[in-house]
């Protein structure tokens, strides 16, 4: 699995991580697992023409204690195999990075 993982985090750093994901009602129903939107469009035109069928795809994100990982894989909440789940290409990997630094930036932890 391809990941972008940060970690030395504070158990401060993920209390509030962890508080703005759920205000962001991103929680996937499993502790310290949330599922993150893709952008529409930066998807594969695979998963364009699947976004009705298999969507909404999306990113999943992983918080431990001093840790946190976004997974590169693009994956379909509606199906669990297709070929519509892959690795986001790198414009897509880019976006959701930065998206993500942005995020803690405005949580105010370094990085």
């Amino acid at each position: 699995m391809r990941w972008y993982g940060i970690d030395d985090l504070t158990p401060e750093d993920t209390a509030k991580i962890a508080a703005r994901l759920k205000e962001m009602e991103l929680e996937a129903g499993l502790e310290g697992l949330y599922w993150l939107p893709a952008p529409a469009d930066l998807l594969s035109g695979l998963q364009k023409e699947h976004a009705e069928s298999c969507g909404p795809h999306v990113f999943g994100l992983e918080l431990e204690e001093e840790s946190l990982r976004l997974e590169l894989l693009v994956r379909a909440r509606g199906r669990m195999r297709c070929e519509c789940v892959h690795y986001a290409g790198p414009e897509l990997r880019a976006r959701m990075i930065a998206w993500l630094e942005q995020m803690l930036a405005d949580l105010g932890i370094s990085v």
